[in-house]
């Protein structure tokens, strides 16, 4: 006799959970709907997660993760600043075009009424992947190669404010705008604005 896979109930969760956000777009997603999307009780998802927010959490912690090691693996195998950080925003802008649910969370719509810690979470993910633009500059301003033009405060807010307003423009169209249309266009524009 075979016996049926083990299901990991939590990965399960995360899973109807996102695809919930997707297509429940502009409403809130309450429990008792999740619970019946994923064919559980309301009680059995509490025994995974004591709340909402432990889901929204773990979403977050999952896309930092992903993030930032591949943001690391781009440090490791670029050194020209400017390859660096067009790799950097193409990652983060096509992930989130890839998780069209997750992105709801970090534009902070469906966030409304949660706790302070999980928009406390979303704030600190954007300034780490300012901070890591930032030391790329810093880096840029000390060798040889493309410089800052500007202000590296200014030069890496300006990127990290692309990002953002990329993502309000994909979760404001219904994700059919990709976060990556015109990147190419728009990345020559930035380059030139920031770099010399």
């Amino acid at each position: 006799m075979i016996s049926k896979p083990k299901i990991n109930r939590r990965e399960q969760i995360l899973k109807v959970l996102t695809i919930e956000l997707e297509k429940k777009l502009g409403s809130p997603i309450t429990t008792a709907c999740l619970a019946n999307s994923v064919g559980v009780s309301e009680a059995a998802l509490y025994r995974h997660f004591p709340s909402k927010s432990k889901m929204f959490e773990a979403l977050i912690t999952i896309t930092e993760d992903s993030i930032f090691v591949l943001i690391n693996t781009i440090l490791d195998e670029e050194t020209d600043p400017t390859v660096r950080c067009e790799k950097i925003i193409y990652l983060i802008l096509s992930f989130f075009g890839k998780n069209p649910g997750i992105t709801r969370i970090f534009v902070g719509d469906i966030l409304l009424g949660e706790t302070e810690q999980i928009h406390s979470r979303v704030v600190q993910f954007f300034e780490r992947i300012e901070s890591q633009i930032r030391q790329i500059l810093r880096e840029a301003n000390l060798g040889n190669g493309p410089r800052p033009i500007s202000n590296i405060e200014a030069a890496a807010n300006q990127m990290l404010v692309y990002i953002d307003g990329k993502l309000f423009q994909f979760v404001k169209s219904s994700f059919r705008r990709a976060p990556t249309e015109h990147l190419e266009v728009q990345w020559s524009v930035i380059k030139a604005g920031c770099f010399r």
